[in-house]
């Protein structure tokens, strides 16, 4: 179990890290023992951080919906990390890529609520009915804590990516926002385009079967800390493409079809 002095230690250098644009060693290469609720302690621990410097939290996100992704990682259910104001760009211009580390860029769908969700029970059907509408978005997922292990490249662990913010750094909406019963949101897909070509391809349905399952899993997730998912809050609902390497001048364009397009470019 991990003191409450290292807990906070670890949270102050992933805040540097970011800061500094220099990436950390795998937390669980030191704590083999680590354990996910470890992970969300850090997570929260640099959360204070960040609150302490004015940062305001404007949704969550919930990563690790495939089925694919979760067995890579040996666990049985998605994870999540909140969604901070100035993680947010605007669609159709430049994205500094100073910002990051190691960008990477996913596909994924908004759910804008215009009611609260507080667990526990809470099903797909509470989420559609407190869902204003659903947008198209683009995750930027980064890597405060390295990837890869620089020396033996092993992986690193869902502890180390939950701790991590949940590999969070940027988000873009756009496209055209449709009410969530107007269309049967599994169905929704996409093309992700980097420089002009085809990277990526893949279907809503690819999140838990329904993306608003992973929005229902996460308001009853958070329910025992006594916490809830507010009326305006924008929850990422998870990828359904293999996050796409980003460098400085790339060109990212995402087609929704009927939802429309996201553009931009890393500067």
């Amino acid at each position: 179990m991990l003191a409450e002095h290292v807990i906070q230690e670890l949270a102050n250098k992933l805040h540097q890290a970011e800061k500094n644009r220099t990436p950390l060693r795998h937390f669980s290469k030191d704590y083999p023992l680590m354990t996910i609720e470890e992970g969300y302690q850090i997570q929260r621990a640099w959360l204070a951080i960040k609150l302490a410097e004015g940062r305001v939290i404007r949704g969550r996100k919930i990563g690790l919906t495939s089925r694919a992704m979760q067995l890579s990682s040996q666990i049985t259910e998605p994870d999540y990390a909140p969604l901070l104001d100035d993680m947010f760009f605007e669609q159709g211009g430049d994205i500094p890529v100073a910002r990051f580390i190691a960008p990477r860029v996913e596909v994924e769908l908004a759910f804008i609520l215009g009611k609260p969700l507080k667990g526990p029970d809470i099903s797909l059907f509470d989420v559609l009915a407190a869902t204003d509408y659903v947008t198209p978005a683009i995750e930027i997922i980064d890597a405060r804590i390295e990837q890869f292990d620089r020396d033996t490249k092993a992986p690193r662990k869902v502890t180390d990516t939950i701790s991590d913010f949940a590999a969070n750094a940027g988000i873009v909406l756009g496209g055209a926002p449709v009410r969530p019963h107007d269309l049967d949101l599994r169905w929704v897909g996409a093309m992700l385009f980097k420089n002009g070509v085809i990277e990526e391809t893949g279907l809503a349905a690819g999140v838990l079967n329904h993306p608003a399952i992973g929005v229902a899993w996460l308001a009853n997730k958070i329910a025992p800390y006594g916490e809830q998912l507010n009326a305006g809050d924008i929850v990422l609902a998870g990828s359904f493409t293999r996050p796409v390497a980003a460098s400085a001048g790339d060109t990212f364009q995402a087609d929704y079809g009927r939802l429309g397009q996201i553009a931009f470019r890393f500067a």
